[in-house]
């Protein structure tokens, strides 16, 4: 498992340079906060308010990140006064924190921006619960998160820009829907239904700490539209938390609050939030329980009873999560996928529209960016599959189905980057045999998705260009065909039932 975190693809060493662009963001947040006087609670929000603003901002371009990242106190501070606020009141403050989680996740119909504010402001109710927040610090809370947006931003923006270097990444989603067909409104219902679940079970655990049961549901809702993704998700969540306390009882007890050990290691699990986000969500979680298990360290609350504690109320949290997803508007796993999978059809339809546009002498076709969201759509489906394909999964004939899928698209993706490659070419030229291969991947694309693809094969082109043999037109032609192969294999298992046995050769 920690393999496929170091030898998973890094293009660019994107991660790399964001995992590291995080650590200097998130330590500089703390160190102007210290220096200036803070204290250590408002140090701690400073540093958790930076860390958000990496993390949460993914806009598609910079000037867009820029204005979420400062829209974001404009949504953190009126939470966290309400939070601070609502401190002595136990009961209103539970159905706000309802309240702000469901509509939280509602947000995100909006886009990347209403997903950043959704999660800034959830999160911020959420710390106040963690620093156990009253009104009278809130002016220098306040300070300290706009300290900390502004240091993060001095680095994402100014000193380490890395996305001025990259072109745009599209954000695939699926169809929205309306009503309760839409995924953030039944997200924000299932949402709210966890949490008042998790509320209500944490306390039963713990009247102080009964905030991680509803943390946990509702994090483990991010990112997923099925609800075996959900259910996936959740038990990632339990078992990263779980190796996050064992190795919390291993370095953060002996640690116990000494500030350069600590300052050190935080800045160590910042790196790895980052680092591990994009490919493994239980090492992701591992990074951020030995965090927290730090930051109580330096509280002077870490106790080995404390991090015990913090496993039940994930797990209650995740029940929560799972019993949302499975008796509240409810949507398969199969519907989910076959949504996906129709997605990143059309998507490898593009690609090659694009690049035989290319191919042709046309220079404003590019097709990297479809390439680029063929690769982000491929990671949906892996994720939307993950149920299917889980060591734990007793659906033998659809385990099989789904990791066949896989291979067929992973081959899809391997010939649309080989084809865009072959299209950045200035030499590669047109060849009348090109014409032909792209229409058979087309024809293969309209099998199985009748609403796209061709109506008529292209007419035949001349003898002598038909002749002309270059090498970037014969790899243009290995990959077409590896398309066509993909896709024509891709139809037995999306068009027979799901429950059937594949058929051995």
């Amino acid at each position: 498992m920690l393999k496929r975190v170091f030898v998973a693809p890094d293009p660019g060493l994107l991660r790399l340079r964001s995992a590291t662009r995080s650590v200097l963001g998130v330590g500089l947040a703390v160190v102007v906060c210290a220096l200036t006087g803070h204290t250590l609670t408002a140090v701690i929000t400073g540093g958790l308010a930076a860390l958000l603003a990496l993390f949460t901002v993914v806009d598609p371009t910079v000037r867009a990140q820029a204005v979420t990242t400062a829209l974001l106190p404009a949504v953190g501070f009126p939470v966290l006064a309400l939070a601070a606020v609502l401190h002595d009141t136990p009961g209103a403050r539970d159905v706000a924190f309802v309240a702000v989680a469901g509509a939280a996740v509602y947000a995100r119909r909006w886009g990347p921006r209403g997903h950043a504010l959704g999660v800034f402001a959830f999160m911020t109710f959420f710390v106040t619960q963690f620093l156990r927040t009253v009104p009278a610090q809130l002016p220098e809370l306040y300070s300290a998160v706009v300290l900390g947006i502004l240091a993060s931003s001095v680095v994402r923006f100014g000193v380490w820009c890395i996305e001025r270097r990259l072109p745009p990444s599209p954000v695939p989603s699926l169809p929205a829907g309306s009503g309760l067909a839409r995924t953030t409104t039944r997200q924000a219902i299932q949402v709210t239904v966890a949490g008042a679940f998790a509320l209500a079970a944490g306390q039963l655990l713990s009247h102080e700490r009964w905030y991680w049961a509803v943390g946990a549901a509702w994090w483990i809702f991010v990112n997923t539209n099925a609800r075996g993704e959900t259910l996936v998700r959740g038990f990632r969540r339990v078992l990263g938390t779980m190796t996050g306390i064992a190795a919390g009882m291993l370095v953060a007890l002996p640690v116990q609050g000494a500030m350069g050990p600590t300052a050190a290691l935080v800045m160590l699990c910042v790196f790895g939030i980052f680092y591990t986000a994009p490919v493994s969500y239980s090492w992701m979680m591992f990074a951020v329980t030995l965090m927290v298990s730090l930051l109580y360290g330096l509280l002077g609350a870490l106790e080995p009873a404390l991090l015990a504690l913090r496993l039940a109320e994930t797990a209650v949290g995740a029940v929560g999560a799972a019993l949302a997803v499975t008796l509240v508007l409810p949507v398969t796993t199969h519907a989910a996928t076959n949504a996906w999978i129709r997605l990143a059809v059309r998507s490898v339809h593009e690609c090659t529209t694009v690049a035989m546009r290319r191919l042709a002498g046309d220079e404003d076709a590019d097709p990297a960016p479809h390439a680029a969201e063929l690769e982000l759509l491929l990671g949906r489906v892996r994720m939307s599959l993950a149920p299917l394909v889980h060591p734990l999964s007793p659906l033998r004939a659809r385990k099989a189905r789904a990791r066949q899928v896989l291979v067929l698209l992973d081959d899809c993706a391997r010939e649309v980057r080989g084809l865009a490659a072959v299209a950045a070419d200035p030499y590669a030229s047109h060849d009348a045999r090109l014409a032909a291969a792209c229409w058979r991947v087309e024809a293969a694309v309209h099998a199985l998705e009748p609403g796209t693809g061709p109506a008529h094969a292209p007419a035949a082109g001349d003898s002598a260009a038909a002749a002309h043999h270059h090498p970037g037109v014969e790899a243009a032609l290995a990959h077409l065909h590896g398309l066509e192969r993909a896709l024509a294999g891709l139809a037995t298992p999306l068009r027979t039932s799901p429950r059937a046995p594949l058929a051995t050769v």
